[in-house]
């Protein structure tokens, strides 16, 4: 595995790629600060075709041709297989990461020995916070955010959605953004990794839903910082990824609400997030 010279690795950095451009270097290029004086490997699992920055990712990372789209959570899951050291990172090729961001999560992570998973404050190249923080979604709350969210974002479900998203503090949390999540290898292997019945979106949700039922706490850690470029892999492509994220939220929500005599809200929340879909490619068409 390709990584630094520091001796056995403490972490193995794990990025899903799929056509990427430079984003990949500047994440790869920023890797080395993140981590301080901490071991780690990197492997990029290569989930679409070459580009001369997956060709150039492999003098200083692992790269793992998948020969299809395995979509996020399976690739991921492959990424990391074999890997016997403490710590995992998962992040996005699109992310890059301020100095000393990894070590000071793991640092925060001997105040909490409970805790599965750490995710770092995600700001956007413009200097906004990037909504990383997030309360399980439910049948109120989840689907009033997915139907309300972009038309009234003011609205009651949306502010209970991002109740435990408080920026300023570390806290424990319900979920954490997948674009970069610190994970301890114990807890990914007891909850078995990502569930892959979700190809993309909804993963890391499911994730920390995981992670709680099996013990394991989430913990945002506020002055560990990442800057997320969301969507460049994919922002040229936009409606097939709309539908996918609205087939996750359906599945997510079919697994929280499984019970047969919940078969009426399943429904439901079908009508609901076809309306919502709908909608939102009628005003990406416009």
């Amino acid at each position: 595995m390709a990584g630094n010279e520091q001796g056995s690795p403490q972490i193995r950095v794990v990025s899903v790629a799929y056509n990427p451009n430079d984003e990949l270097t500047d994440m790869l290029d920023s890797l080395p600060a993140a981590v301080g004086g901490m071991a780690f490997e990197t492997v990029v699992v290569n989930n679409g075709s070459s580009t001369p920055a997956l060709e150039a990712a492999r003098s200083r990372a692992t790269v793992i041709d998948a020969a299809a789209n395995l979509g996020y959570g399976k690739a991921n899951n492959l990424g990391v297989r074999g890997f016997a050291g403490p710590w995992l990172l998962i992040v996005n090729p699109d992310v890059r990461f301020e100095p000393g961001s990894v070590e000071r999560m793991v640092a925060v992570a001997a105040n909490y020995p409970r805790a599965g998973a750490f995710g770092p404050k995600i700001m956007t190249p413009e200097g906004e916070v990037y909504p990383s923080v997030r309360q399980f979604p439910r049948l109120v709350s989840g689907t009033g955010h997915a139907i309300f969210g972009r038309v009234w974002p003011g609205n009651p479900w949306t502010t209970r959605y991002h109740a435990n998203g408080a920026t300023d503090s570390t806290h424990s949390v319900d979920w954490l953004s997948g674009a970069c999540l610190l994970v301890r290898r114990e807890a990914f292997e007891a909850v078995g990794g990502f569930d892959t019945d979700f190809f993309m979106f909804f993963e890391d949700t499911m994730l920390g839903e995981d992670l709680a039922r099996a013990g394991w706490e989430r913990v945002f850690v506020h002055d560990a910082v990442a800057v997320h470029d969301q969507g460049k892999s994919w922002r040229e492509r936009p409606e097939p990824m709309m539908r996918e994220h609205h087939e996750s939220a359906y599945r997510y929500l079919s697994k929280v609400y499984a019970e047969p005599w919940q078969a009426p809200l399943r429904a439901a929340i079908k009508v609901g997030l076809n309306v919502r879909l709908a909608r939102e490619l009628r005003a990406q068409r416009a």
